[in-house]
């Protein structure tokens, strides 16, 4: 260990404690030399530079240099911070709880998800009854030695036989499957590789499931995810004797994903190319001559099947209900899209999904983005509602469609996930499983308000906070928002904000357009043209927070992901003086470029795409890589990605800093932090996981002046 002198202790002990804003701007950075390339691309009469596009070589030992050098600032500038390994243990401490995902039944078996607390992946476990001791079935912390490896699907065969599992490796979207004999613990040979944004649907003694062609050696991370097929693989065979279920070699941009009804007599087909709107095909299992049918074509609604009853598919839809409704289709009898019926018709509040349980229709909507639940006969009579324990979110739904018994998981921002088993036939629910955590929860209050956007439109944003703190405008503040996608952000526990929460931050969370907080319409007002809506929602939140004294500019730190990422680097762009932190993370930040990576040509229903003039003109006006300016005092900015990250490529966040770091001309430290064997966010290891978040509040604190 190197040792710290008392020197270096005083001079770490001046930097800390030296709060005065005057004081702190007055320090300089170098930032490491990033070579400019004469790179110009000709939109529609425009010229539009590119200098760092040699940062798009993810391969190249240059660019693995740049990180290495950029991660060298950044990390030292960290680990000046003398109060980072206090956040970083106190989140250690709070983390570490039991955590358990919802039981599901299969065949006469149960399943769940357990963390012991600081374990890097959860444990998948299964048991004969709910009162019975549970036994580890799977493992994931054994398939890597620093728990880079996670589950990101299970699926246990019809007649609970075997496990189906995919893997991810270091946070990427490539999936590999695995097949276990849940009976004997033997893992099979089974081995499928090249899957990504698929399912594993069981049927008979095999499963369906979709794939990419194997990319070129050293462009897996960044090559165009293109002609994805449907294959059916059964048990014992190799990958390459695999049956091509279905194929659109004519659409090569369009995905498919495989479903089988519970009952193994339909294979469903969702057909995609964009993260909205879908179609929707079926084939009859048991007629060897059937055909594949086509039952909605095009892209402008979004099908989701529920279910396959009685020769009657029942359809979660938005076609001609923005808040979506439930539809049934008697195919059986012939029915097609144009005879389609309304068993739950729209309603006010958002139908968020559907599902079956005591042979009723359990339907979950969104009343101003939380949770309100409603059951349902056949016929879409209204039977109960479940009454929740507050205003929060419902998730983790498990139920079988004969049994009077299901179970749900609560949360809110200051409920960590409590598991509820409701009985159907009394309509009550009981706790089944309420995790124990450091944290006296009850000092702290949620409440909802409305405030107005530039146009006047009414956006909803949840506040949490310590009772009883002064609104003197002087309160650190974080601001999250995400804001497109047909995404709704509802009340959710956060155990790494609960470290904000503890030392007298406030917490706001924003519904912004572009999201599905209500329906359709909300998705489209914040999309392509109205993109501009989403930016001047999430600044009409920050001057809400101003004006009503939460906090102030030198107090408020904004922060959001991926396409919430792209919603940072526009805001502090256009309003730079708002703002004391910014926080982009996984962030879409070229936008003339984003569809020609891995999965970014399926983002241009809410884009646009650049290759359209009227779309580039419009990308162009706030794309955050272009609109860096020079000569303006930037807040302080930490852009936060991953080297494996193949849904939103790393080169957004690095051409994004190195043009910051060019052209700013503050004080204030703007970096970037690069998560080695990580990807956009999913699977993350613990360890990781409280390694980010320590560096996020130190860096967010430490530059509002803010000790600890």
């Amino acid at each position: 260990m190197k040792k710290i002198t008392p020197i270096i202790i005083a001079m770490l002990f001046i930097f800390a404690c030296n709060t005065d804003n005057n004081k702190q701007k007055s320090m300089k950075y170098k930032y490491p030399q990033t070579k400019k390339i004469d790179t110009v691309d000709n939109y529609f009469g425009t010229e539009v530079a590119d200098p760092y596009r040699w940062l798009e070589d993810d391969n190249s030992e240059e660019t693995k240099a740049w990180v290495t050098e950029q991660n060298k600032l950044t990390f030292s500038y960290l680990d000046s911070i003398p109060f980072r390994d206090k956040i970083k243990n106190r989140l250690t401490e709070i983390y570490n709880y039991e955590r358990y995902s919802t039981p599901f039944k299969k065949a006469d078996k149960y399943f769940f998800f357990k963390n012991d607390g600081l374990q890097s992946q959860a444990v998948f476990y299964i048991q004969d009854n709910l009162e019975s001791e549970a036994t580890v079935l799977l493992d994931p912390n054994k398939l890597s030695e620093d728990g880079t490896v996670a589950l990101s699907d299970i699926e246990i065969s019809k007649d609970g036989k075997y496990l189906a599992y995919s893997i991810a490796r270091s946070g990427s979207d490539w999936n590999e499957i695995f097949v276990k004999n849940i009976e004997t613990g033997e893992t099979l040979n089974d081995h499928i590789m090249w899957v990504k944004f698929s399912g594993i649907s069981w049927y008979k003694d095999g499963f369906f499931y979709s794939r990419y062609a194997e990319p070129k050696q050293g462009d897996e991370l960044t090559t165009v995810n293109e002609n994805q097929k449907v294959y059916y693989h059964k048990i014992g065979n190799q990958q390459v004797n695999d049956k091509l279920t279905f194929e659109n070699p004519a659409n090569p941009k369009r995905g498919y994903s495989a479903s089988v009804s519970e009952n193994e007599e339909l294979l469903i087909l969702s057909e995609w190319e964009s993260t909205s709107g879908n179609g929707l095909y079926y084939k009859e299992l048991n007629n060897k001559n059937a055909e594949v049918v086509n039952l909605f074509t095009g892209f402008e609604n979004d099908y989701r099947v529920v279910d396959y009853i009685d020769g009657k598919i029942l359809i979660q839809t938005n076609l001609n209900a923005p808040k979506y409704k439930l539809i049934s289709i008697d195919i059986k009898n012939g029915g097609t899209a144009e005879t389609a019926t309304d068993i739950i018709p729209e309603k006010e509040n958002v139908l968020s999904s559907c599902g079956i349980g005591n042979n009723k229709i359990v339907a979950n909507y969104m009343q101003d983005a939380h949770s309100k639940v409603e059951i349902y006969d056949f016929e879409g009579k209204f039977v109960q509602e479940i009454e929740l324990p507050s205003l929060g979110t419902i998730g983790g739904v498990s139920m079988e469609k004969n049994e009077n018994i299901a179970f749900y998981k609560f949360t809110s921002f200051t409920i960590p996930g409590i598991t509820y088993k409701y009985n159907f036939d009394n309509n009550t629910s009981e706790i089944f499983r309420k995790p124990e955590i450091d944290i006296d929860l009850t000092q702290y209050e949620t409440k909802q308000v409305f405030y107005d956007s530039k146009d006047g439109t009414k956006i909803p944003m949840f506040i949490v906070h310590k009772k009883g703190i002064t609104l003197d405008g002087n309160n650190p503040t974080l601001l999250y928002g995400y804001g497109g996608f047909n995404i709704s952000l509802t009340p959710s526990f956060s155990v790494t904000r609960m470290i904000w929460l503890e030392n007298g931050g406030v917490l706001a969370v924003t519904n912004l357009r572009g999201g599905g907080e209500y329906g359709e319409e909300w998705h489209k007002a914040g999309t392509l043209l109205k993109k501009q809506n989403v930016f001047d929602d999430f600044i009409a939140a920050a001057e809400y927070l101003i004006a009503e004294k939460y906090t102030s500019s030198q107090r408020l730190a904004i922060q959001g992901g991926s396409n919430g990422g792209l919603l940072i680097g526009a805001v502090t762009n256009q309003r730079p003086e708002l703002f004391r932190v910014a926080l982009p993370a996984v962030g879409v930040l070229d936008m003339l470029r984003y569809h020609l990576f891995t999965i970014g040509a399926a983002w241009a229903t809410d884009y646009g795409l650049s290759s359209e003039e009227e779309h580039f003109n419009n990308l162009y006006k706030f794309s955050p890589l272009h609109n860096i300016k020079e000569g303006v005092d930037y807040p302080a900015v930490m852009v936060t990605t991953g080297d494996h990250d193949d849904r939103v490529v790393p080169a957004h966040s690095f051409k994004y800093i190195a043009t910051l770091q060019a052209k700013h001309t503050g004080t204030n430290p703007v970096m970037i932090r690069i998560a080695t064997k990580a990807g956009h966010g999913a699977g993350k290891p613990t360890a990781k996981v409280i390694e980010e978040a320590a560096d996020i509040y130190s860096f967010i604190f430490f530059n509002m002046g803010i000790e600890l």
